[in-house]
């Protein structure tokens, strides 16, 4: 299989920092990723991901959402989000200045839930959007739901989501999906929390070929 290369990518004029795996045969098609709240574009997961896509002919940026920018722990705050997603296009911006194929934004938890509330506010943005673990409500708290957004989704959306995750259970999901407009498609990982299950060797070898497998499966029945 084809391999990429890794190396830190760095804009300071549009204040982007991450990550950029280049495939060795490249597809000119891009895979935007971001972390979830108290992580980063370190976190295992993502990195495994990116491997993954990469490997499959995906040029993709790991990045760093600007809240983490500005300090190296912690959550986001109450006025980080509007921030983050700023953060969020300028990554496209410049990943458009790069190639010029297809381009899917996704993200774990936050980052995808903040990469859902951009395509909302911005249709068009990109082809498609990858969202890992959406956090539908926080544990125990089912009826604070984060869906306002949903009705204006036009992006085409692929969720990933766990049968024992406790931001969402595969129900609420599919209510959520029912909100949205545009094509959407749910991909169930069994017995698997909001961490996805990426634990263990096996999993940490499985997982990101399942996803892998997902995106493409949604690209060819979705997106074409």
């Amino acid at each position: 299989m084809p391999t990429s290369s890794i190396r830190t990518f760095v804009e300071d004029t549009l204040h982007i920092r991450g990550y950029l795996h280049t495939p060795e045969t490249p597809n000119n098609d891009v895979l935007i990723l971001t972390h979830g709240a108290g992580s980063s574009a370190q976190a295992p997961l993502l990195v495994a991901l990116a491997e993954a896509f990469a490997s499959a002919g995906l040029t993709v940026l790991r990045c760093d959402l600007p809240y983490r920018q500005s300090r190296s722990f912690g959550p986001p705050g109450p006025g980080d989000a509007a921030r983050d997603r700023q953060g969020l296009k300028n990554a496209i911006t410049a990943m458009k200045k790069q190639l010029s194929g297809r381009i899917f934004l996704g993200g774990h938890s936050y980052g995808g839930r903040q990469s859902s509330m951009l395509c909302a506010e911005e249709p068009g943005l990109v082809e498609g959007l990858v969202l890992l673990s959406y956090p539908l409500h926080p544990p125990r708290k089912p009826t604070q739901l984060r869906t306002q957004h949903l009705p204006s989704l036009r992006t085409p959306t692929l969720f990933i989501q766990g049968t024992r995750d406790p931001f969402a259970s595969i129900a609420e999901i599919e209510q959520a999906l029912k909100m949205i407009p545009a094509k959407t498609k749910l991909f169930v990982i069994e017995s698997a929390g909001h961490d996805l299950g990426f634990k263990g060797k096996g999993k940490q070898q499985e997982l990101p070929k399942q996803v892998l497998r997902s995106l493409q499966e949604f690209a060819r029945e979705v997106l074409t």
